[in-house]
């Protein structure tokens, strides 16, 4: 029988290292990772979700809340174990956030590679009217709606250090 990742889930205390270990591997380094400890610090974490199989972490996401504006989330970073790459499971992982996104009336933002992210939802073109310390044409947004809102962008403190 062929291993099958489980649901998407929180990430549960005592799984940081598992966590720590596969944005290093997925990455190429440590950069991810001090981010992460970084926005737990700083009280920005809003949220951490897993992708379990058989007692690993096969894949991650964080939400960090902006400084500006006010109950939107930060998507960074995201990772799937190089070994389970290219099956669809980020896809996946990410297509049920923006859908809770959607639903629940939450802005999402994220900075990555449009072509991927906009497949699993998010919209280059909501987010073309932002003012970002970061690339407007790798921005992408989800959430409520099919505006798109002219806001400025004020990422967590710990997002400076990359």
């Amino acid at each position: 029988m062929t291993k099958a990742p489980g649901f998407t889930r929180e990430m549960r205390r005592g799984e940081e290292a598992g966590v720590e270990a596969l944005l290093r591997l997925a990455f190429g380094g440590a950069d991810e990772a001090r981010l992460v400890a970084a926005l737990r610090k700083c009280g920005a974490m809003a949220g951490e979700m897993v992708l379990p199989c058989e007692g690993e972490i096969i894949g991650y996401y964080a939400l960090s809340r902006f400084i500006r504006p006010k109950g939107w989330l930060c998507l960074a970073p995201v990772a799937i174990h190089p070994d389970w790459q290219g099956m669809r499971h980020g896809k996946r992982m990410i297509g049920q956030l923006t859908e809770w996104a959607r639903l629940s009336g939450t802005y999402v933002v994220v900075l990555g590679q449009p072509e991927f992210y906009g497949k699993a939802g998010f919209s280059a073109g909501r987010a073309a009217r932002f003012g970002s310390p970061y690339p407007l044409d790798h921005t992408l947004l989800a959430g409520p709606g099919t505006d798109a809102p002219r806001e400025t962008l004020v990422y967590p403190k710990p997002f400076e250090a990359l």
